[in-house]
C-alpha cells in the first residue's frame, strides 16, 4: 500500500492524517503565528504616543511571513514521505501550502485541494480515509 496523507490546515493549526501499511497516524501541529499585535481585550493605553511603540506594518508582515514559513516547513516535513496528498481547510492556508509544496517539487503528489469549514480531528480522519478508499 502506498502512503497517503490528508491535511486540514488554517493559519493556527494543521491536522495531518497519514495512512500507510502500519495503519493510521494523526499529528496535530499548532502554529505560533501571531496575526496582529494588539492590546488586551479592549484596554486603552494611558501613555501618550502609543503608535510610536508599535512596530511598523512592514516589519509585522515580515515577522508574520517568517512565522508562517516555519509552520509550513514543519507541516511539509511530515508530508515528505507521502505518495498522495489531500489538502483541505477553511481559508488561504491550504493554497499557500500548495504553493510551498510545488516549490519543494512535491506538487505532483497533490490529489485535490478542497474548502472545508471547521472539523473535529475524527471528522478529518474520516474524510481522509473516505477520500483515499
Amino acid at each position: 500500500m502506498k502512503t497517503t496523507a490528508g491535511v486540514w490546515i488554517d493559519h493556527r493549526k494543521a491536522v495531518i492524517v497519514v495512512l500507510s501499511d502500519q495503519g493510521e497516524k494523526t499529528k496535530v501541529i499548532e502554529s505560533e503565528v501571531e496575526r496582529q499585535q494588539g492590546r488586551f481585550a479592549g484596554e486603552r493605553s494611558l501613555e501618550p504616543y502609543e503608535a510610536q511603540k508599535v512596530p511598523a506594518d512592514d516589519s509585522r508582515a515580515r515577522k508574520f511571513t517568517g512565522q508562517l514559513n516555519g509552520y509550513y516547513d514543519e507541516v511539509i516535513s511530515v508530508l515528505r514521505d507521502a505518495d498522495s496528498i489531500l489538502l483541505f481547510g477553511p481559508g488561504e492556508a491550504k493554497g499557500e501550502l500548495k504553493k510551498r509544496l510545488m516549490k519543494d517539487k512535491l506538487g505532483a503528489r497533490i490529489e485535490a485541494v478542497e474548502t472545508e469549514d471547521s472539523m473535529t480531528d475524527r471528522q478529518i480522519a474520516a474524510k481522509v480515509r473516505e477520500f483515499f478508499q
